[in-house]
């Protein structure tokens, strides 16, 4: 019978967000006091060029037509009132 990960010892790699096990892998960096996980070097390294690209949480995508729509909607008068964020 296999052993099964307990949750607590599974990370997410910030660049890619592939699982990651700390103790299968050794590819770390830590930033603000933080250590994060990487699946491979690559990560690592696009991850050390700009963190906070990566730990900057992302805007909620909305979906289907009316969501796409409402995304177009408020671009257009954001590009042209210039005081949105």
């Amino acid at each position: 019978m296999q052993k099964q990960e307990r949750s607590s010892d599974v990370c997410v790699d910030p660049v890619c967000l592939m699982s990651v096990s700390p103790k299968s892998r050794d590819i770390k960096c830590t930033y603000r006091k933080k250590t994060y996980h990487f699946c491979a070097e690559r990560c690592k390294k696009e991850f050390e060029s700009d963190p906070e690209k990566f730990l900057s949480p992302k805007p909620h995508k909305k979906k289907g037509l009316w969501g796409r729509y409402l995304e177009r909607l408020e671009k257009v008068t954001c590009d042209r009132s210039m005081t949105c964020h």
